[in-house]
């Protein structure tokens, strides 16, 4: 018999059912829920560590999102069949719950602490994702572990002009013009991270207070959980700057931090700042003696560090003076460069400030796209943005390894960016691949390769809608009191309270996100923030425009070329042909790569426009039946007394002209007008029992009949003979097995 002391709860929310109960699973941990929403269940644990990591200056929090094949009764599949290192978007979920907790820890928590969402069934219909905040706040609130909770997350789509809180995922997918996912407490918003197709501020301003209207049932919730099972919160040691050390440091050395803040490059205000920091420590080294240097020296440089953010912070709020000078709303200067690379089919080099993108443009067909298999049924992605942030983009020598969930996170943001200004896979079926190389970091990449890219698609000729631009504004705020800043810079951002990134075309917003390192900001600072975004944006567009107004009519030369069609599904079959022999001789005999999707959709791909005609002719040749009326050239391949064949859609249909079709005249004998090779012009007159009947009359550049051109001194029988054996077809069974 089993001693479980079950605590749940259950409310109607956004049209499902949400059912949360703990006392049942992972008991062991601080803190565990079990989560059911519609028929999409999770289980959520956190953990701490008993003691804090030492000779760390920031928290040690680790998120998992954890996808289990079986949750929609898929087996994994590559040799071992087995789940092994997470896909990019359970990266991209966990990162979602990392940034949207970890300002609600206390300040100098050094204690490790795991959160864990494991996907344990998924209907189809309601993302996991949607519970990873919620899910992750309930169970860390529950517990011993230090959190200023609750919070909780939702998802909010715009369907018909209406906001629709947690819709499907057919609905997010196909019809919403919105996937923005926001999480809050109770009385404000603490993360954003959204696509959107051309909104307005207005628009999304309100898509993220409607979603918060259903967060503060979500948090009231919780509270209702924690005060039936809440566990009374651990003491743990908060590390904290002894205030002697703060007080010496600022004393002896804050007028230096002061002077080397207004140095206005990134790398010699470092260098100042490093060399200020190199003489004090060789000073107090001298002051302390060996045995007390050692042991207060991790102060001495948390306590610089931390004169320098008051400095800074105190400059641009109460003076408004940033530290490279500008104006609260001045964006940095921006150059924008297009062909900066030979060979690639479309480059560009965005510059703003200290901060560099090298945006790339590359084309392929549909065997490039790229295969996602998770939860979900398995599909394809047509369009794709790596982003690359080497060290030496901030002056470092570091090791450079897999793709960090930092690179994961900023590519992604600036794919949804640029994705909403695509054009339809049916007016330009290519698949497109943007790489955005950061060359150098200052503050705010990710927007900057979502420049570089929109240039790079521009050059290269991919007919975007519009073009698109993305700034990131920041916040200083004490005591009630703040600054909204436009065009961080990397000081900003890492001193300041928050990231607010927002991208889009002159119509409206295509991405936005926002982190913060604070509890929560109000609606009158989003409001503003996006209203600078905006005029951040137009200004940035225009330089884009100097520099290329419209994307080029045509492709680079080095690009390839697609031409894409449809033909029947039950005819696919027979353009692969048995073991893909077809399908084979046409790729090898045109030059050309060909893709044939499911649904019957033809994407044929050459660089040389005349093998893709060639190709695409023959293709339709097998799986299109011609109409009557349709005109075609081919050769005579076989003379018969009754009429003359032809080969037409590149030799892979025969037709044949009766003899009294080939002329308005009477003719005696088909040579008596062609020969054997002759090029003809034909029109279908149908096909009957999958033999299709041409025409030669009235179809203009045909020869006369010529009567003498017969070989009258070939005996006849040799003269048939011949005719038949020349391009003949083996009939017949074959050999016996």
């Amino acid at each position: 018999m089993h001693n479980f002391n079950i605590i749940s709860r259950e409310i109607d929310f956004c049209g499902r059912k949400l059912y949360v109960e703990t006392g049942r699973m992972a008991k062991q941990a601080n803190g565990s829920v079990y989560i059911r929403y519609g028929d999409t269940a999770v289980l959520v644990t956190a953990t701490m560590g008993k003691d804090p990591a030492e000779n760390q200056n920031f928290f040690p929090l680790t998120v998992d999102y954890i996808e289990k094949m079986y949750a929609s009764g898929k087996i994994p599949g590559g040799f071992f069949k087995r789940e092994a290192r997470p896909t990019t978007q359970a990266t991209l979920s966990a990162r979602v719950i990392d940034r949207a907790i970890r300002p609600l820890f206390p300040d100098g928590f050094r204690n490790p602490v795991h959160v864990v969402l494991t996907v344990l069934a998924y209907d189809g219909i309601t993302d996991p994702e949607v519970l990873g905040i919620f899910g992750a706040s309930l169970a860390l609130s529950i517990s011993d572990i230090p959190f200023h909770g609750p919070i909780a997350g939702v998802t909010v789509g715009y369907i018909d002009e209406q906001f629709v809180v947690n819709p499907t995922i057919e609905d997010l997918n196909e019809r919403s013009r919105l996937n923005l996912a926001v999480g809050g407490s109770a009385t404000s918003v603490v993360m954003i991270e959204s696509a959107a197709d051309q909104l307005s501020e207005e628009v999304m301003l309100d898509a993220v207070y409607t979603g918060h209207e259903e967060i503060k049932k979500l948090c009231a919730l919780q509270e209702d959980m924690v005060r039936e099972v809440g566990k009374e919160k651990v003491e743990v040691e908060l590390v904290s700057i002894p205030e002697e050390i703060l007080a010496k440091v600022e004393a002896d050395y804050g007028a230096d931090i002061a002077q080397n803040a207004v140095i206005i490059g990134k790398q010699e205000r470092q260098d100042a700042f490093d060399a200020t920091e190199e003489a004090m420590m060789e000073k107090y080294l001298e002051q302390d003696g060996e045995e007390l240097f050692e042991e207060n020296e991790p102060w001495y440089k948390e306590a610089y560090e931390e004169i320098i953010r008051r400095y800074v912070r105190d400059s641009i709020l109460h003076k408004h003076l940033r530290v490279d000078g500008r104006g609260l709303d001045e964006v940095r200067d921006i150059t924008c460069e297009i062909d900066v690379l030979p060979v690639v089919h479309g480059s560009a080099l965005f510059t703003r400030g200290e901060t560099q993108s090298l945006g790339t443009l590359t084309l392929g067909g549909g065997s490039d796209e790229q295969i996602i298999d998770g939860l979900e049924e398995e599909y394809k992605k047509g369009f794709l943005l790596h982003y690359n942030f080497p060290p030496f983009s901030v002056g470092e020598a570091g090791r450079m390894g897999p793709t960090g969930r930092r690179e994961l996170g900023h590519g992604n943001l600036a794919e949804r960016a640029l994705k909403a200004v695509l054009p339809k896979k049916e007016d330009f079926p290519y698949t497109v691949r943007i790489v955005a190389e950061t060359l150098e970091s200052n503050g705010s990449s990710s927007m900057a390769s979502i420049c570089s890219g929109c240039l790079a698609m521009m050059a290269g000729g991919v007919p975007i809608q519009a073009p698109v631009a993305g700034i990131a504004n920041g916040l200083i705020m004490e005591d009630g009191k703040y600054v909204v800043l436009t065009d961080i810079m990397g000081l900003e951002d890492h001193l300041g309270d928050m990231d607010f990134k927002c991208a889009g075309t002159r119509e409206g917003i295509t991405a936005m996100q926002m982190d913060i390192k604070i509890e929560g900001i109000t609606k009158d600072i989003m409001r503003i923030a996006l209203q600078k975004a905006n005029v951040a944006r137009h200004h940035i567009l225009d330089l884009m425009h100097e520099c290329i107004e419209a994307p080029r009519d045509d492709l680079a030369p080095t690009a390839p070329r697609i031409e894409a069609f449809k033909i029947p599904v039950d005819k696919i079959g027979e353009v692969i042909g048995p073991s893909g022999k077809m399908i084979k001789s046409i790729i090898e005999e045109c030059g050309v790569e060909i893709d044939i999707n499911d649904d019957g959709v033809v994407r044929i791909l050459s660089p040389d426009k005349a093998s893709i005609m060639k190709a695409t002719e023959m293709v339709k040749g097998i799986a299109i039946e011609p109409e009557i009326g349709e005109e075609f050239s081919g050769p005579v391949t076989r003379i018969e007394p009754y009429g003359v064949f032809v080969k037409i859609l590149g030799g892979v249909r025969e037709g044949m002209v009766h003899v009294s079709q080939m002329h308005t005249s009477r003719i005696e004998h088909p040579e008596d007008m062609v020969k054997l090779g002759d090029i003809v012009n034909v029109r279908s007159l149908g096909s009957e029992r999958g033999k299709l009947a041409l025409t030669m009359k009235g179809v203009p550049g045909n020869p006369e009949p010529q009567p003498g051109n017969r070989r009258e001194d070939e005996p006849r029988q040799q003269r048939n003979n011949r005719n038949r054996d020349r391009d003949r077809r083996p009939r017949g069974r074959g050999p016996r097995r």
